[in-house]
């Protein structure tokens, strides 16, 4: 009788998912960090907990919904999931609403005062009723529970309070009850009241709100109001994760129980909140046993944290660190005949985006350039790069522009764009049918020397280069610009056989190319050579590239990996993992860039590009991977993962345990702060 394969360890990439953002919740409790940025890490946790459940958790309730029994297999262990994180999710909520009650009190030490509508004085309700007469009155008109069947039209990203109203009738007293939304795209969540004495002060919109209630239902002869905070997150529609097998997915999509578009499947709610109100609120909510409901403190939607108004005080926020805008890429001299001279790279936010941006400008108006093709994923609300991508179109130049509309939450803006751009002459392509255009990449096709090429870690997005590492490769070398024309080929012609000489192209053969270069380190350590890979990724949950670095491990092969987010990989395993080792890094800027360095028997490869080892970048998306072969930049990309390993302030021990340990016994070194102080020593 044959022997069953030991099934390797691997961590669900949900689990991993919610270690990932308790990191985060981690940092807004460290008293090292500016007090303020803690705010704002509050509201990142916030904002990063809605989207899970929009898009993560409405997947695994369609999964646990499909009645199909051929799926009955994945819809236990979608349950199973289900339950486990809504543990995980009411352990981390008590940590979350403790954190802010400590954040608000270290506030008060700074004479920061977020008050409460039962805190306010005399003056301070006289501000906020005119306040409210002068910017609010007509923007808030509640609806009535008994007029509506369910919150079909109500929008998840919004704060609502629901209201008890009465007023006397004879001897008895009636009341009613009905919701409101709170108009924070008007005025912001937090108003600021006067200051007294040197103290500054805070209200939440929910409070001002309850200040006023009496106004906002003037005329009706109510005298009694009460009023809490509730939330919901919807299902967001979107498609469900190209995880599972391919049949398994299409059973999945026709078995599951019908679901009303946008289901509710999330509701928070003030734990204050009385039973006969609550009941009312949960019934327009048409939820079932699988959606989760949490009773919480008296203010929702803490994502507003995110942009906490600073009162006036730098002092509480990191200190400055001002883009620096390289040399080599400055002057007078054209941009792009240094390019075709020497490979060039940025790294953002650290370098200035504004290098690219002259790059495109430049193109736009260069009598020698032919043509410009760019894939575009994110932008930037008022886009440089756009504008300057419809100045080349006006200007004659014929301009490619490669739009992903399924862009997840930015669909609107991403199709806004593609009109304008339409209009001024572009070139609009909407990505690929059933392949989401996720890589990062330019062509410019020139008339007098060699055409020229950039590829880069992150969107060619200026908001995003300003909070998220990435890195940028400028080149001229033939065979790699090559090739990148050869993806824009692919992207027109989808499907068809195209071989890539220098870069990794998923669907194609990135895959299997990784593959190559781990067998190769494997192969190399067996025969006594260098042998070590270093990565520097956002998320590891393909089974196929996790067991296939725990082979490596097993082979003796030394593993250094940062990894942001997702991490299905378990280490300390004897015979398994232990020679792997990974650090996860939350720090002021999103590290966002994907480096990868393999030893390769002492003539190091080193690699960057858009791509996460996760089965939908490998298998369902078109993504770019470039090698790079400039001496100092390849010994820069290798730097920079190695800071980030070696990060012992912001870093936390990585292992599928959730623990999340700092290594505190090592020296303290903060990989965010070395890189910025190197490039400033680099530009003297």
């Amino acid at each position: 009788m044959t022997q069953k394969k030991k099934e390797l360890p691997y961590l669900e990439r949900d689990i991993s998912w919610m270690y990932f953002n308790r990191r985060i919740l981690q940092e807004a409790a460290r008293p090292h960090v500016p007090l303020l940025e803690r705010m704002a890490f509050l509201g990142i946790y916030s904002n990063n907990l809605d989207e899970f459940f929009r898009v993560r958790m409405a997947t695994q309730n369609r999964i646990a919904e499909c009645t199909d029994k051929s799926t009955s297999r994945e819809s236990e262990h979608a349950k199973k999931l289900i339950k486990q994180i809504s543990k995980q999710n009411t352990e981390y909520t008590k940590i979350f609403e403790e954190t802010i009650r400590q954040t608000t009190e270290d506030l008060k030490k700074e004479n920061i005062y977020l008050i409460s509508d039962t805190e306010v004085s005399s003056e301070q309700l006289e501000f906020i009723r005119s306040y409210y007469k002068e910017k609010l009155s007509g923007s808030i008109i509640p609806i009535w529970f008994s007029a509506i069947r369910y919150f079909d039209f109500e929008n998840d990203e919004n704060i609502y309070l629901a209201v008890k109203v009465s007023r006397q009738q004879g001897t008895k007293q009636i009341s009613d009850y009905a919701f409101l939304e709170l108009p924070v795209n008007i005025c912001g969540r937090f108003i600021r009241l006067p200051d007294h004495e040197e103290k500054s002060y805070l209200i939440y919109l929910d409070d001002v709100i309850r200040c006023c209630l009496p106004l906002v239902f003037e005329g009706l002869e109510y005298t009694d109001f009460q009023a809490y905070a509730f939330k919901f997150t919807r299902d967001a529609e979107m498609e469900i994760d190209n995880d599972l097998r391919t049949g398994t997915l299409q059973k999945i999509s026709k078995g599951v129980k019908s679901r009303r578009r946008g289901e509710p499947l999330r509701v928070i709610y003030d734990a204050c909140m009385p039973k006969d109100m609550l009941r009312r609120v949960l019934k327009k909510m048409d939820l079932d046993k699988l959606d989760t409901v949490i009773a919480s403190g008296r203010y929702q939607n803490h994502k507003d944290f995110m942009k906490f108004p600073d009162c006036g005080r730098s002092n509480l926020k990191y200190p400055q660190w001002p883009p620096i805008l390289k040399k080599e890429l400055d002057g007078n001299d054209s941009i792009l005949t240094k390019i075709q001279k020497k490979d060039r790279f940025i790294h953002v936010p650290f370098h200035s985006f504004d290098s690219f941006i002259r790059v495109l400008q430049e193109a736009a108006v260069n009598k020698h350039v032919q043509s410009i093709k760019i894939t575009l994923y994110r932008l930037a609300k008022e886009s440089k790069v756009v504008k300057a991508l419809m100045a080349a179109a006006r200007n004659g130049k014929k301009v490619t522009v490669v739009i992903e509309l399924l862009a997840r939450f930015d669909e609107a803006s991403n199709i806004n764009w593609s009109k304008k751009m339409q209009d001024a002459g572009v070139n609009v392509i909407f990505g690929v049918e059933g392949l989401k255009v996720h890589s990062k990449i330019t062509h410019i096709k020139m008339k007098k020397g060699p055409d020229i090429a950039c590829i880069s870690t992150g969107n060619f997005h200026e908001g995003n280069a300003r909070m998220y590492t990435d890195c940028m490769l400028m080149t001229a070398a033939p065979r790699i610009v090559k090739d990148v024309h050869s993806v824009f080929d692919f992207i027109e012609r989808p499907y068809s056989p195209v071989k890539f000489k220098e870069l990794l192209v998923s669907p194609n053969e990135m895959r299997n190319k990784f593959i190559a270069l781990i067998n190769n380190e494997i192969k190399n350590k067996k025969a006594g050579k260098d042998a070590y890979i270093k990565i520097k990724i956002n998320h590891i949950t393909d089974p196929f590239m996790v067991n296939k670095l725990y082979e490596a491990s097993q082979a003796g092969v030394d593993i250094q990996l940062v990894v942001r987010g997702n991490c299905s990989l378990i280490t300390g395993i004897e015979g398994v993992s232990e020679n792997i080792r990974i650090n996860g890094i939350i720090d002021r800027y999103l590290e966002h860039s994907r480096i990868f360095v393999f030893a390769s028997g002492g003539e190091e490869k080193v690699f960057i590009g858009s791509a996460d080892w996760m089965p939908r970048n490998l298998n369902n998306r078109i993504e770019v991977i470039t090698p790079v072969y400039d001496p100092v930049i390849k010994k820069e990309m290798k730097h920079i993962v190695e800071d980030g390993f070696k990060d012992t302030m912001q870093g936390r021990i990585v292992d599928g345990s959730g623990k999340n340990l700092f290594r505190e016994e090592e020296t303290p070194f903060r990989s965010q702060e070395a890189l910025y102080n190197h490039y400033l020593n680099e530009n003297i």
